[in-house]
């Protein structure tokens, strides 16, 4: 009987595989993808983050689940993953926008957030009785009028993106950003988009119970939650928009 060609290489986070590989960081993000769909979008007026908030259970209060975080006045953060991991990395992403707002008296920028909260993914990536998070966020901001949107990783990697999505609708919502995503996107537009990225990667319907929905503009690079109600006009926008759109389709194939 042949020994498993990975096996061992997997017990610690500090052991390579021969071929380059952390087990521990790739079970890591195995996790995320397990997680519910979030979603960020850049548009010429601000950030939008959704959330879909699938609940596993009739009885479970829709909104006591939290997925979406305000880190500051003008960035907020949207995560998927184990949730214990997310809300801890939440809380050291505020303290370290605190500590820069009381050394340097200003608000932290968004790109320098999102490297310290990477700094400390990686620091659990190769140390010795740890485990990575098993979570990832997608931070987006305003500073100085200009909108940033980042995703970080459990291995601590980031990367800017003008739309993105993280777990387990990720690779169809990715589809619908590569299709329809313009640069010049109003905040409307942005939502109705991030939206309809996120009926298209879950398999339930999409209401104002199961999304969550926050922007920051750039007018004001203030982070606002939308209410239910606000909510539910965009996603019943979106359902009529795609309503006509398969009928067209429906008249120019007879």
């Amino acid at each position: 009987m042949q020994p498993l060609q990975n096996a061992g290489y997997d017990r610690a986070i500090t052991v390579f595989s021969p071929d380059g590989r952390l087990f521990q960081v790739e079970y890591a993000r195995e996790a995320v993808k397990r997680g519910t769909t979030s979603i960020g979008v850049k548009s010429s007026e601000g950030i939008v983050l959704a959330v879909d908030k699938r609940t596993t259970s009739k009885l479970v209060e829709p909104t006591s689940i939290e997925k979406i975080f305000k880190i500051d006045e003008h960035i907020g953060a949207a995560t998927s993953g184990l949730v214990a991991d997310a809300r801890a990395l939440v809380e050291r992403a505020r303290v370290e926008s605190q500590i820069n707002k009381i050394t340097y008296s200003e608000p932290i920028r968004v790109e320098s957030l999102s490297k310290k909260l990477c700094d400390m993914l990686q620091l659990y990536t190769h140390n010795g009785g740890v485990r990575p998070f098993g979570s990832a966020l997608i931070i987006g901001g305003v500073y100085e009028g200009k909108s940033r949107l980042f995703e970080t990783d459990p291995s601590g990697a980031l990367i800017e993106y003008k739309a993105t999505a993280i777990g387990s609708g990720r690779s169809a919502a990715m589809d619908i950003f590569e299709d329809k995503y313009e640069d010049d996107l109003s905040l409307d537009d942005a939502i109705c988009l991030a939206i309809t990225a996120i009926n298209e990667a879950t398999d339930h319907d999409t209401t104002s119970d199961n999304v969550e929905i926050a922007v920051i503009k750039i007018d004001d690079e203030k982070y606002v939650k939308l209410s239910q109600d606000e909510v539910k006009s965009y996603i019943d926008q979106v359902i009529v928009e795609e309503e006509d759109d398969k009928e067209e389709v429906e008249e120019n194939e007879e």
